[in-house]
């Protein structure tokens, strides 16, 4: 894709988050909204062991240091480069790392209660929206998508499709583990796409255009075209 077009994809997309998690935040402001009880007494009813500790996995994967290896192994692989590698992994790190900050300024802003603590199954801490797991899951989830389109356009859609699953189930884990309202999980998802598409549409801005452009195809027949040597230096008959 040309820089122009990225920038006004990634804007777009940005805005539309943004708007929306907006409505949502002033929405969800005044308490759980209508389907959040119905999907927190469903998760309560749904509870066997096994599925429990799937759980637990999953969503200990939406902290810690792993999201911030991922988001560094994003930018390796964007990179072509080990400048640009370099380069590319400082900029996923910060967009994770300032995704986090404001979100958390966020929460504290909005100071809404996590559902009570009688049906936690899992530990919790801060307040309730957005959920930094979701944000988190779904950050991570997204650079990686984005450095596998820009790298692996063909190959990577199995990968791509895998990644943003595991950034879904971590937010979802949430609601299921009963420490966040599932809107409180939306809001993350929407945060962390207002928050992308900021970021992406700021690296394309002042990227170099050679960073965004694919690799090249070794099949391209443009480029590997026979050459008949007995044709050079004749001229085209009339």
């Amino acid at each position: 894709m040309k820089r122009g077009d990225v920038t006004e994809l990634a804007g777009s997309v940005g805005v539309g988050a943004w708007t929306a998690f907006a409505v949502l935040a002033v929405t969800t402001h005044g308490g759980p909204l209508w389907f959040d009880h119905s999907l927190l007494t469903w998760s309560l009813h749904h509870r066997p062991g096994l599925l429990l500790a799937l759980a637990r996995g999953v969503t200990a994967t939406g902290t810690g240091a792993l999201p911030y290896l991922l988001a560094a192994l994003a930018g390796v692989v964007a990179g072509r480069s080990a400048r640009q590698r370099l380069s590319a992994a400082a900029l996923g790190l910060a967009c994770l790392t300032g995704g986090q900050a404001l979100r958390y300024g966020v929460m504290e802003a909005l100071h809404r209660a996590r559902p009570p603590r009688v049906d936690w199954a899992t530990a919790a801490s801060g307040w309730s929206f957005p959920s930094g797991h979701a944000t988190t899951g779904a950050l991570t989830a997204g650079l990686l998508v984005v450095a596998l389109s820009l790298r692996a356009p063909r190959g990577g859609t199995a990968l791509c499709v895998a990644v943003g699953c595991w950034g879904a189930l971590v937010g979802l884990t949430r609601g299921y583990l009963a420490v966040h309202w599932f809107s409180d999980v939306v809001g993350g998802w929407l945060f962390a796409a207002g928050w992308l598409g900021l970021c992406l549409c700021a690296a394309a801005h002042w990227l170099p255009a050679t960073f965004l452009a694919p690799p090249a195809d070794p099949q391209s027949p443009e480029e590997h075209a026979p050459q008949d040597p007995g044709r050079r230096g004749r001229s085209r008959p009339a």
